[in-house]
């Protein structure tokens, strides 16, 4: 079964003057069989350079790779079992479809008859039936990638590692081209490990995200779990659309002092913690939980943290408005539907529950205490 392990990966690189650029260091995570992972970051991260690990195309200074339970660390590419879809597609362009989609069985000397039955398997499975007999200079963008994505299903691999492979595509596209590969990877039950730095490809394919930063893995969560619970401000920056609002504040007793002095009363807030709470903090606000004004709390939502703030700029999304406040001299975006009139206020409020602490020294998530142990406390 096509399960991918890596264990305490680490890569270095000549760098000038005899130093090293460490692209990696201690990379660890598992891909169970049948699961689509992604790998998100910015450039430079080392998510690149990690799949490539995977695929044989770099050796690993330090640890191990198995896939299927075999360690495949010292293994050539050829034997590892897996195929590859690249950002550039990678196509012949004197072949025809057809041709470069069968190439690599041609390679591996299989019969003609098994070529074809896989080739129209594959074309069936794309829509790439009408095509076969075309070069890719005569294919769109989202064409060729079907082909390149063709040649990667008919080598019979079960382990599918894709670089960036929908970046060269306009919006629209891409669109497509994420439900498309998430429901074949779904129809095949194949594993798939998908290096990113579009959030929302992350998001909204894949059953597991692996967030990098520096070489090193920030957090390994659901998409689910990333947005609602980020392990780091980097990670809460970098998931959400627009991302999580992070407003530097000091702990002063129960208030929470903002840069330009304000104080917030933080009573609630502080008791939701069991813990000593650093005195150096970030408090996080997702954008699309802010609720505008001054009305009394819902009883739903419970008590809300209520803070100052200064209206400026307004930008139309379509159905929804994104409006930019000044909070203790930081801008803080607000996310409100379209069709709301939207009072000029200097309050903003957010549910308790959902403002997010961060140790700004540390930059790491500081969690809530369970309910038993506040009421055991209590």
């Amino acid at each position: 079964m096509p399960d991918v392990s890596l264990r305490s990966l680490s890569k270095s690189y000549p760098g000038a003057r005899g130093a090293k650029h460490h692209a990696l260091h201690d990379v660890e995570f598992t891909v169970p069989d049948g699961e689509f992972a992604a790998i998100l970051g910015p450039s430079g991260c080392g998510k690149s350079t990690t799949l490539r690990i995977v695929a044989g195309l770099e050796r690993t200074d330090t640890g191990s790779i198995s896939i299927g339970g075999r360690d495949v660390t010292a293994v050539p590419s050829s034997e590892r079992g897996l195929a590859m879809v690249f950002q550039n597609y990678a196509l012949f362009p004197h072949l025809s479809v057809a041709e470069n989609i069968v190439f690599g069985l041609k390679v591996r000397h299989l019969s003609k008859d098994e070529r074809n039955t896989r080739l129209a398997e594959a074309a069936k499975q794309l829509r790439l039936e009408p095509y076969l007999d075309r070069r890719p200079g005569q294919l769109s963008g989202g064409q060729r990638q079907r082909v390149a994505l063709g040649r990667a299903l008919v080598s019979g691999a079960q382990l599918i590692l894709m670089d960036e492979p929908l970046s060269n595509l306009d919006a629209r596209l891409r669109a497509e081209m994420r439900t498309e590969i998430r429901e074949l990877q779904q129809r095949l039950g194949l594993t798939v490990l998908y290096v990113t730095h579009d959030q929302v490809e992350a998001m909204t394919m894949a059953d597991r995200v692996i967030v990098m930063r520096d070489g090193g893995v920030d957090q390994i969560a659901s998409p689910e779990e990333l947005y609602a619970r980020p392990a780091s401000a980097p990670v809460a920056r970098f998931i959400g659309s627009p991302p999580m609002n992070l407003v530097e504040a000091a702990r002063d007793g129960l208030d929470l002092v903002l840069g330009d002095g304000t104080r917030l009363d933080a009573t609630e807030l502080f008791a939701g913690h069991a813990a000593e709470l650093p005195s150096e903090l970030l408090v996080g606000i997702r954008p699309e939980d802010v609720l505008v004004g001054r009305a009394p709390a819902d009883r739903t939502l419970g008590p809300a943290l209520s803070i100052p703030a200064v209206p400026g700029r307004q930008e139309l999304l379509g159905a929804d408005r994104l409006v930019t406040y000044l909070v203790g001299g930081e801008r803080v975006h607000v996310r409100v539907k379209a069709s709301d009139p939207l009072p000029v206020v200097d309050t903003l409020r957010v549910p308790m529950h959902q403002v997010h602490l961060f140790d700004r020294a540390t930059q790491h998530r500081i969690e809530p205490a369970p309910r038993e142990t506040l009421a055991a406390i209590a």
